[in-house]
């Protein structure tokens, strides 16, 4: 039986892989969150952000895992909430398990906003020098150095670098849940869809096959350090939002408007190398971009 504590598990990434970890034989989970789970038996409500590096040590201690994976993150806000969520915290769940008598290994997210730009037409490897561009992307790559140090200082710990998830429960910060809902609001108003300039290119992955890569990434002895999560196909940003119209069978107009989101306005083209992840763990992503974008309207569909 492994035991796996998971940090974050109510947010958009971290309740698909505790949907993983939960029908998994051999798995007991504890997740840790600051609202309720009653799907999880194992829950804790925890404030992670108020925590200090005695009450995260403290946690861990009286969880026991075998394995402590962290879905906390923020993707927007203020420098403060980027800092604290994204740089801090990583750096105090470190300090904590160094002050565990045998630590536990540990699964970060990280992003693939820490590559920043990149060469045009060149996939992103692991081994791509990082260079954020936005704030966010900074304070990501800030967190995984952190996770590095305790990596220096003999903790087992793997960074998983997530490229564009989307798919079911895809919030309003990205793209695909920010298209999803303007798409509800054209019908209710009889408006035009109006987003942001749609003229990069990224790779969109689902969430569901992140959490299988996590669920990889705990389980799968490796020594890898940092491992890409994508799906390997670059897309444009406009076939994206023109697929999903066609599922939502909406014909309406697409307006693009302002400079889009700070996180990507100045990275026109991404697409991830993800080689060594299917080397290293035997991972691939199983769903492609209509299965993501049929799960994420027939949930927003039925909600709305």
């Amino acid at each position: 039986m492994t035991r796996v504590l998971l940090l974050g598990a109510t947010g958009f990434l971290g309740s698909h892989v505790h949907n993983v970890l939960f029908r998994e034989p051999g798995i007991d989970v504890v997740t840790v969150a600051r609202s309720a789970l009653s799907e999880s038996p194992g829950h804790v409500p925890f404030d992670l952000g108020l925590a200090d590096v005695g009450a995260l040590r403290g946690l861990i201690t009286a969880a026991a895992p075998d394995v402590v994976i962290n879905c906390v993150g923020a993707v927007g806000g203020s420098m403060t909430t980027l800092a604290e969520s994204n740089v801090e915290l990583p750096a105090r769940i470190v300090r904590a398990l160094l002050e565990c008598p045998t630590p536990p290994r540990l699964v970060h997210l990280g992003s693939a906003a820490e590559y920043g730009r990149v060469e045009i037409g060149v996939p992103v490897t692991e081994d791509t020098p990082p260079a954020p561009v936005g704030a966010y992307g900074l304070s990501k790559l800030a967190g995984t150095r952190a996770v590095g140090l305790g990596r220096a200082a003999g903790l087992n710990t793997v960074v998983l670098r997530v490229f564009n998830p989307i798919g079911p429960g895809s919030p309003a910060s990205g793209l695909a849940g920010r298209a999803a809902a303007e798409i509800v609001r054209a019908r209710r108003e009889y408006d035009e869809i109006r987003l942001g300039p749609l003229d990069v290119i990224r790779d969109f992955v689902d969430a569901r096959d992140v959490a299988s890569a996590v669920f990889a990434a705990a389980t799968t002895p490796s020594e890898a350090e940092i491992l890409n999560v994508g799906s390997g196909i670059g897309t444009p940003a406009e076939g994206l939002v023109a697929e999903l119209t066609r599922i939502a069978g909406h014909s309406g107009p697409v307006s693009q408007e302002g400079r889009g989101s700070e996180r990507s306005a100045d990275v026109p083209w991404q697409r991830a190398d993800v080689s060594e992840i299917r080397r290293t763990l035997g991972w691939l992503p199983e769903h492609d971009l209509t299965d993501s974008l049929s799960a994420l309207w027939q949930e927003v569909a039925c909600h709305a």
